[in-house]
């Protein structure tokens, strides 16, 4: 497949005249079309994860580079993907737009992996497998030796999505790109980074991988104001590392003060920035809640998470509110 080649493509560095790609040549700076590789923000990017350039897609958030994943790799009515679950449930939505079979290998009441189980459901047409750590809605890492097994077991593409890898204890599987050609690192700048409403995600893969994404994603599907302004948030790495430890201390807090709710029966152990709560009864905890302005996930009909509700850690206001409404509960 040729990928579509826009005027940018074919031409790089500076000149004094554009007079290539029909733009209006007044309202400069927004009347260009931007860098279709985003090259000034990937060389960032780089820098602070500690990759290769070529080793970065970016992505209109994380649902594009997932949503790619599926037309990159998989044949409509003919492939299928593996996905643990319960997980994110993007996956999913994706895999019925791209009219892909979707095949789910519960987890274990705690929410870990069994490797086994996932390579079990495996097939000749089975393209792609999904895991999530920390996962979605669960909070846990999953045990990176299950996860490592599927890596050497698995001979198609392996994608770990790292959305909440900033509030967890482990590293980041960044480092094991060398290792594994097939392997797919999802990281996005809308948790840790508070740009959730500026819309970029990460894939981090080999050259080759990334070669692919180049030629089936829309030549430029991150706009100008959104490289402009997350390159001008990579420079405030303190301010971020600080919002990540006072989400870590408040999440904490949260869970003690959740457990001694009479209403709570349990909170899950997190790596990410929420928890996952059950309570007596989901659905009526949720109206309760939407009832006094708080919104928060009912989670109570998603696989191992009967009576459950998610909830975000916020910030200190926020969590006492929640906390205070909570306790009036029975």
């Amino acid at each position: 497949m040729a990928p579509y080649s826009c005027a940018r493509n074919e031409f790089s560095g500076e000149a004094s005249v554009y007079l290539d790609a029909n733009e209006n040549p007044m309202n400069g700076p927004y009347n260009r079309y931007p860098d279709p590789l985003q090259l000034a923000l990937k060389k960032k990017i780089a820098k602070i994860k500690g990759v290769r350039e070529t080793q970065i897609m970016l992505g209109n958030g994380s649902d594009e580079p997932i949503d790619l994943v599926f037309r990159i790799f998989c044949e409509p009515r003919v492939d299928n993907v593996v996905a643990i679950d319960p997980t994110y449930g993007m996956y999913q939505v994706c895999a019925e737009v791209n009219d892909i079979e979707y095949r789910k290998v519960r987890l274990n009441p705690d929410f870990s992996m069994d490797a086994s189980r996932v390579l079990a459901a495996v097939d000749a047409n089975t393209k792609v497998i999904w895991l999530c750590s920390p996962n979605n809605p669960s909070g846990n890492l999953l045990d990176r030796s299950q996860m490592r097994r599927v890596l050497d077991g698995f001979a198609g593409i392996v994608v770990i999505d790292e959305a909440y890898v900033d509030f967890s204890s482990e590293s980041s599987w960044l480092s094991d790109l060398g290792k594994y050609p097939n392997l797919i690192v999802l990281q996005t700048f809308s948790k840790a980074w508070g740009l959730a409403s500026v819309r970029c995600g990460m894939a981090f893969a080999s050259e080759e991988i990334i070669a692919y994404y180049n030629k089936v994603k829309y030549p430029y599907n991150v706009n100008l104001l959104t490289q402009t302004f997350v390159n001008e948030h990579l420079d405030k790495e303190t301010e971020k590392a600080e919002w990540v430890a006072q989400i870590l201390k408040s999440r904490a807090d949260m869970k003690q003060q959740l457990l001694g709710l009479a209403v709570v029966e349990k909170v899950c152990d997190s790596e990410a920035n929420f928890l996952l709560v059950k309570v007596k009864d989901a659905n009526a905890v949720y109206r309760e809640l939407i009832a006094r302005g708080i919104v928060v996930r009912n989670r109570h009909n998603v696989t191992l998470c009967n009576d459950c509700v998610r909830i975000t850690v916020g910030t200190p206001a926020e969590n006492e509110r929640l906390i205070e409404e909570m306790s009036k509960m029975k």
